[in-house]
């Protein structure tokens, strides 16, 4: 390993001690490690904002930004406020029921369109309905930033990472929905019982609130229906663009910016009204983040970990499919698994080639770096990108949640999901196949 990988190293590790232990603020954290990571010449300035690899990854950067425009004036028309009293009347107020219905739309939204989006989605109406009941927000929000990574496991567009693996295996929707699906439904029932046992023992009845928030009338709460209705199309319109991906091959990001363009010209409403609702922050610090990881890209130090990670499979598969699968867990929740996965699909191609026509023991390694990196992607606050955006909000909106405090429940759900991954992928590809 060459000095400027071992200075690269020890700026990310620093700047990692730095961000966990939440004594200054994440974003000049992560902005000042990518700046040491030019300075020490681990990435150069050009690599930054132009290399697919080891640069900002702008496709996630627009996606956000795009997304959080639509959010922005979508929250002018009242349509969170309705969508909060409506779950909150559906579940009867009871907070647990309530966590478990934001859950499994959660899940499902993020398996449809992907986990980003829908936490942009969602957490608007948690925050709200928790104000309602009088509810800690951060329990719900932590449960939704965890469902989304589990539910947009189930397909090609429902996490960033499924999207690199389809591009270069060759796979398809139909062929996450076939091999991931199953396991992701057994394992949103599981997660359903963790809500229990981490969160929803504890959340509290409020028989009062529960009763006023039943009174309300939630048609009442829309604002303005006609401003509804236009973004409200262009926003479906986005959500198409989104799953016909791998017809249209229009990017996600660009299809997010095009729809933010399309919900201004058709709303008309004033600048600041959508630009205040951008997480500014969130995307700086993705930016740094993005920087510092693709400086150990650069260097070669994932690839050397990726390389010793794959380094002994010979001819076991078994063995190695394992090994994939709990190696990209843990990877996976030290690093973004986006840089990740970019590094580890190479080098799982190189070793078994495009998935089509595999044998299903060879084709179980495409497999199980998806579940490990999507999954392990829960075990930290800045282990996928829809945990960023989660805190990120709950912060803005005055709910900070510790990058311990998401950590100690994301790595019992993380732990206990790959556990359950690892029988599934034996039996799927070596004992039945």
């Amino acid at each position: 390993m060459s000095l400027t990988a071992v200075l690269a190293l020890l700026v990310f590790a620093s700047a990692y001690v730095v961000i966990v232990s939440e004594r200054f603020n994440r974003t000049a954290v992560a902005l000042i490690g990518a700046a040491a990571m030019v300075g020490i010449g681990a990435v150069r300035g050009h690599e930054v904002f132009f290399s697919e690899d080891t640069g900002i990854d702008w496709n996630v950067i627009f996606l956000l930004f795009g997304m959080m425009v639509i959010v922005g004036i979508l929250r002018q028309t009242g349509v969170f406020e309705f969508l909060a009293i409506w779950s909150a009347q559906r579940a009867r107020a009871r907070p647990f029921r309530m966590m478990v219905l934001l859950v499994v739309i959660t899940a499902v939204a993020s398996a449809l369109l992907d986990n980003v989006t829908t936490v942009l989605l969602v957490a608007p109406v948690t925050l709200l309905l928790c104000e309602r009941l009088g509810l800690d927000p951060v329990p719900f929000l932590l449960a939704e930033a965890m469902a989304s990574n589990i539910g947009g496991t189930a397909t090609l567009i429902g996490d960033p990472p499924n999207i690199i693996i389809g591009s270069r295996a060759g796979l398809g929707f139909n062929d996450f929905l076939v091999h991931l699906t199953p396991i992701v439904v057994v394992l949103l029932a599981v997660f359903v019982g963790l809500c229990w046992l981490l969160w929803g023992r504890r959340l509290r009845f409020d028989p009062e609130r529960a009763e006023a928030v039943m009174r309300l009338e939630a048609r009442e709460t829309i604002r303005d229906s006609r401003l509804l209705l236009r973004v409200g199309v262009v926003l479906v319109l986005v959500m198409i663009g989104f799953v016909t991906h791998s017809v249209t091959h229009l990017e996600p990001s660009l299809v997010a910016l095009l729809g933010a363009g399309a919900a201004v010209l058709v709303a008309d409403v004033p600048h600041p009204v959508y630009l205040d609702e951008i997480e500014w922050e969130t995307l700086l610090f993705f930016a740094g983040l993005f920087v510092m990881v693709g400086s150990l890209v650069h260097q070669g130090v994932i690839g050397d970990l990726a390389r010793t990670l794959t380094g002994t499979i010979d001819d076991h598969y078994g063995p190695a499919a394992q090994g994939l699968l709990l190696g990209s867990a843990v990877l996976s929740g030290v690093v973004d698994n986006i840089p990740y996965v970019a590094t580890m699909a190479p080098l799982v191609h190189d070793l078994v080639g495009p998935a089509a026509g595999l044998p299903p023991h060879q084709q179980s390694l495409w497999w199980a770096l998806a579940l490990g990196a999507d999954l392990g992607g829960n075990a930290t606050a800045i282990g996928a990108s829809a945990n960023v955006v989660i805190t990120g909000i709950a912060k803005r909106n005055g709910y900070p949640i510790s990058f311990w405090r998401f950590t100690r429940d994301g790595l019992v759900v993380t732990a206990v999901t790959v556990a359950l991954c690892m029988p599934y992928v034996a039996l799927r590809y070596f004992v039945w196949a």
